[in-house]
């Protein structure tokens, strides 16, 4: 089986979660098998490895997983991007409209020098909003997107709209 069959068959879904009429695309199947997990961040090293990326972001929390195995294989640093009030040392931070209300995310100001070249990394492309913010967040401290990556893009609710202008790879769409 190929690896990108492997991964998306090991991706459960949860009905119901996290509120009723949701199906949640849980990927901890996958974090959880060493196989598998390697297969993931393969994909994503194989795609950048010679692409001078400096620093990978990872989005709060599973977007911190695939970041910071990435950042290893790539020779580069993590850079995490919290929820506000999660970050020890002095912000920027950007809030920004979700379905259900507002939602601030924060950045170290010294979390890279200008122009470096940034991967932004999450598990789940759904509806784009946090990306979108995660990305003008490293735009605001000096970064330069080199591409936006998710494990899983969940299609139909149209989250690359909200990331035009960026290049984006998911290798597994629903």
């Amino acid at each position: 089986m190929c690896g990108i069959d492997a991964l998306t068959l090991a991706i459960r879904d949860v009905p119901d979660f996290p509120k009723p009429g949701i199906l949640f695309k849980d990927i901890t199947p996958v974090l959880g098998d060493p196989d598998l997990f390697r297969r993931a961040i393969s994909l994503f090293a194989d795609r950048h490895r010679d692409a001078g990326i400096r620093r990978v972001a990872g989005i709060e929390a599973r977007g911190f997983i695939f970041a910071a195995a990435l950042a290893l294989e790539l020779g580069a640093g993590v850079i995490p991007i919290r929820k506000k009030g999660k970050l020890p040392h002095k912000t920027v931070e950007l809030s920004y409209e979700l379905e259900y209300g507002e939602a601030t995310l924060e950045i170290h100001v010294d979390a890279l020098a200008r122009g470096e070249r940034v991967l932004l990394i999450d598990d789940l492309l759904a509806t784009g909003g946090t990306a979108a913010a995660s990305a003008a967040l490293i735009k605001k401290v000096g970064g330069e997107i080199a591409e936006i990556d998710f494990l899983v893009e969940l299609a139909f609710l149209n989250g690359r709209e909200k990331l035009d202008g960026y290049p984006v790879f998911a290798p597994i769409v629903f």
